[in-house]
């Protein structure tokens, strides 16, 4: 049988995929590795049919192997029986805490079949959050910038993990960037909040993002005026 990462989203129970909902209601178990994705589940699978998965709140690398190796042998024998879901906010393959459990698998059960159910990333939906555009043939750089880094660059960057706002934004600023930060986006746990200000984002929240744009960046309005290529949207 089969293994499902689900994509649920950035938090709102309405961004989970038509393909995500199908998949959590006809799943015999639903694996949750977090408070925030597990309310967003319930919305959708009764909490009788949430399994339990614990990991340990640590960077030490052994410890987490260790507690991934453990859940996949909780998850492989259900998986070979019937259909299981591990869900994870945004999506599966973008910075997820499936992909850990997803090389587990492939390492101790092989004949476990895994397939990936795409969800709503903070990649593309922070544009409407923080009513940014992107234009046709702009370049848009990831990167991470927990601890108060302040990667710098392209011409236009989306941060995740912004832990120490004032930090980071006080390089990006060096660097010439505009910024805007956005927090818990879409989420229905905690104070959605979007902000040019990094006072107002200063206390540390995993749930921090940014995006960050060259001042005087030179805008592609080409399409504007027919010289765009044809879409089929």
């Amino acid at each position: 049988m089969t293994l499902y990462g689900v994509g649920l989203g950035p938090g709102d129970a309405g961004l989970v995929t038509v393909r995500g909902k199908a998949v959590l209601e006809s799943a015999d178990v639903v694996y949750s590795p977090g408070r925030l994705s597990k309310t967003v589940a319930t919305e959708h699978v009764p909490e009788s049919r949430i399994g339990d998965l614990s990991f340990p709140m640590t960077r030490d690398p052994e410890k987490l192997r260790s507690a991934w190796k453990e859940a996949a042998a909780a998850v492989a024998p259900r998986a070979r029986e019937g259909e299981v879901a591990f869900v994870t906010l945004g999506d599966p393959n973008v910075y997820s805490t499936f992909g850990h459990l997803r090389r587990t698998m492939e390492t101790f059960h092989p004949d476990v079949e895994t397939e990936i159910v795409p969800g709503v990333s903070a990649v593309t939906a922070f544009t409407t959050a923080l009513g940014v555009e992107v234009d046709a043939g702009a370049g848009l750089a990831l990167r991470e910038a927990a601890g108060g880094a302040s990667p710098t660059g392209p011409d236009r960057m989306i941060l995740f993990k912004v832990t120490d706002a004032p930090a980071t934004h006080e390089g990006l600023v060096a660097a010439d960037y505009d910024v805007t930060y956005g927090r818990r986006l879409y989420m229905e746990q905690g104070e959605t909040l979007v902000t040019d200000d990094p006072t107002e984002v200063a206390e540390r929240d995993y749930y921090t993002l940014a995006y960050a744009e060259k001042r005087g960046l030179e805008k592609d309005r080409g399409a504007e005026h027919g010289d765009g290529v044809p879409s089929d949207d």
